[in-house]
């Protein structure tokens, strides 16, 4: 028999929580569940520092709080980030995650495990043209998307276990505070300089003519707290699309900030190393799922995205 899953939220653990996720859910936690302890752990003053690529040290992550909840962010997010170093990004986001459910089976079985996954697994199946659904198989197309998919099915298969996971899949989201390792932030630091005078009107772009399903941060914090909100109804294994459904080519975006930055006249140039071999056409996704289950959708307009994420390059010094 499945361990019984607690009502109310009493204690819910954050891991990564000094990211750039992060700092956007951890508000919106407190005002949803304003009595509930959070254990934060991340690189910051006043969280639990864990290293991720230490299974030990990560099994016994939950043993001390034995949380209700537990919200895993941390991870290698970024695709040149684990094509540069592959081995950490298997050791961190495939063996610490998998570490990470044998603490919580171990330790605080009745616990729900909200595993965020990534979009980028269903990879080659994006060829289809369509806005896929939970039912696309995964075919990840890079190291980062391959460790993701391989940890969301060795998470699916431990629900056998008794492990109670709720897999969350979000397209790409974006908002103040992104790495410009991202397209979005990388274009909008760039319009920020050249509109500042700090760089030479000419901006150095990778591939401008695919398309992306692209999600306000805020609002993904959102869907993840309402899966939080309703995880004693979602069935173990639950797997959730997290996508707005409407794709943007990339090259509108860059255009989008130009016009919002007031740098219509800059040069754009391609450069070599921005682009990604076997990029993907197209990817968009079917959150019909989410929507139903979480009672969640997308709100904040595509353009107020834009302009916050500039207006946050904009607000950085030189």
């Amino acid at each position: 028999m499945a361990p019984r899953r607690p009502s109310s939220l009493g204690h819910i653990l954050v891991t990564g929580a000094n990211g750039f996720v992060g700092g956007h859910l951890l508000p919106r936690l407190r005002a949803a569940f304003p009595e509930a302890r959070l254990t934060l752990c991340g690189q910051a003053a006043g969280m639990r520092q864990t290293d991720f690529a230490d299974v030990a040290a990560v099994e016994a992550l939950v043993a001390a709080p034995r949380p209700d909840a537990v919200l895993h962010l941390a991870a290698i997010a970024a695709i040149p980030a684990a094509r540069r170093d592959p081995t950490l990004a298997w050791r961190i986001n495939l063996g610490g995650t998998l570490a990470l459910a044998r603490g919580i089976l171990a330790t605080a079985p009745e616990a729900t495990l909200l595993y965020v996954s990534s979009a980028d697994i269903y990879g080659g199946s994006f060829h289809a043209g369509v806005a896929l659904d939970e039912s696309a198989l995964p075919a990840p197309a890079n190291t980062y998307a391959a460790t993701k998919a391989a940890t969301d099915l060795a998470l699916g298969a431990m629900v056998s276990e008794g492990l109670h996971v709720v897999r969350l899949r979000p397209f790409n989201h974006t908002g103040p505070g992104q790495s410009p390792d991202f397209v979005v932030p990388a274009f909008a630091r760039q319009v920020a300089a050249i509109a500042a005078g700090r760089q030479e009107p000419v901006l150095h772009v990778g591939a401008l003519a695919p398309e992306r399903d692209f999600l306000d941060v805020r609002d993904v914090c959102d869907a993840y707290v309402a899966a939080l909100a309703r995880r004693a109804e979602l069935p173990a294994g639950c797997v959730l699309n997290i996508a707005s459904g409407t794709p943007h080519r990339i090259g509108d975006v860059l255009a989008e900030l130009m016009r919002l930055g007031g740098i219509g006249n800059a040069r754009v140039e391609t450069s070599a190393p921005l682009l990604r071999p076997g990029d993907l056409a197209r990817a968009c996704g079917n959150a019909g799922r989410a929507r139903s289950l979480l009672g969640w959708a997308p709100r904040i307009p595509w353009e107020q995205t834009l302009r916050d994420v500039l207006a946050d390059w904009t607000a950085r010094p030189g």
